[in-house]
């Protein structure tokens, strides 16, 4: 079988050294889209070195090396095709902020191997060190299509739950680039998906698609510009679950619902420092009537 669920649980840890510095950060940055209008002071703090915030969103490139989607089909115990795989989730926590350049250490290994009966879901957890202790956790959920059915735990459902009732208190739009998953595959993601037609096709799209991570970055921009003033430090956890794509050239809508606790005061609407809570968010594609794209997003920050 090619999923070897308890093989795949049992492996030890792989560990990689990784380093990063100023330049990955702005590449990554712009991968996501930032630095619109270009000389913004909002946009500057993302792509001019000399004044430059982390986006915590980066510690999935941080390093340079595969996504944990991607690193997942390399583990023990796992061998599919990659074009059977999607990328079903994400969920990042921060236990300090991520530095403007740095190295560490980064222990990867699968946590959890679920049998939905005609897909299998694995969750590969990647734990990064630097010498001064945690830097971040990352999970990355990854669906793979026709390898379920060996008897295994069904896992938690993956139904996404739907939207707040109330409109939203924040409702703001993106355009992305037609070349954009072009620019953010620099950042370390190869997949072919991403950019090559016929590879697409053969994975049931009717193009190529922009990568979930990319997506999954411009949201936390929008959320830290939108309700947190653009303090990058305050974000303690992000996870999401891709329900849908978006293809380059459309429009991301990303409606906001800031904690309940915050609703309607003064600190809520300005993003000062000393509100807490965990916003959530919805993602849509507007030229396909709000296709969903992100859902079950959530940014906890402090």
């Amino acid at each position: 079988m090619p999923i070897d669920a308890a093989g795949a649980l049992a492996a030890v840890p792989r560990v990689r050294e990784i380093a990063w510095d100023h330049r990955d950060v702005q590449l990554y940055h712009l991968g996501i889209g930032a630095g619109r209008p270009a000389t913004d002071p909002r946009e500057l703090r993302y792509t001019l070195e000399s004044r430059l915030h982390v986006l915590p969103s980066f510690a999935t490139v941080a390093g340079g090396g595969r996504p944990g989607v991607i690193g997942a089909l390399s583990m023990p115990g796992v061998d599919v095709d990659l074009a059977r795989v999607l990328h079903g989730g994400q969920r990042l926590r921060l236990h300090r902020p991520v530095p403007v350049r740095g190295r560490a250490s980064a222990a990867s290994r699968v946590v959890a191997a679920y049998d939905k009966g005609t897909a299998a879901v694995l969750v590969l957890r990647t734990e990064v060190t630097d010498a001064d202790g945690p830097l971040w956790t990352d999970e990355a959920e990854v669906f793979v299509r026709g390898e379920g059915g060996w008897g295994g735990e069904r896992g938690p459902s993956g139904r996404p739950a739907p939207p707040p009732a109330e409109p939203p208190d924040h409702v703001v739009e993106r355009a992305v680039r037609e070349d954009q998953a072009l620019l953010y595959r620099l950042s370390g993601d190869w997949n072919p998906l991403h950019a090559d037609p016929e590879f697409a096709a053969r994975a049931g799209f009717e193009r190529p698609v922009l990568h979930g991570l990319c997506t999954y970055g411009a949201t936390l921009k929008a959320v830290v510009d939108t309700l947190l003033d653009g303090d990058v430090t305050r974000v303690r956890e992000y996870r999401t679950r891709f329900a849908g794509v978006l293809y380059p050239g459309e429009t991301l809508r990303m409606r906001m619902w800031r904690p309940p606790g915050s609703r309607g005061s003064a600190a809520g609407e300005a993003g000062e420092a000393g509100e807490t809570g965990e916003a959530r968010v919805a993602v849509s594609a507007v030229e396909r009537d709000d296709a969903p794209v992100l859902a079950d997003t959530f940014v906890r920050y402090e």
